[in-house]
């Protein structure tokens, strides 16, 4: 398994952060039902698990 180090994980939490901001951002422009829209809900869902799997590594590094 491949790790990382704690600094890796915070500024990859931190991106991931800004992402998922911009996207719920930009959510409500969206048409719903179009392309774009379901893009950035698909995107959006998938930063967000990916930070709690993130904030769960670092936990266990503690």
């Amino acid at each position: 398994m491949v790790s990382f180090a704690k600094s890796e994980l915070k500024e990859a939490k931190r991106q991931i952060e800004s992402m998922i901001m911009k996207l719920e951002k930009c959510a409500p422009k969206l048409r719903e039902g179009s392309a774009q829209h379901t893009l950035a809900a698909r995107r959006t869902e998938a930063l967000k698990i990916s930070l709690a799997l993130i904030e769960r590594e670092s936990e266990e590094e503690v």
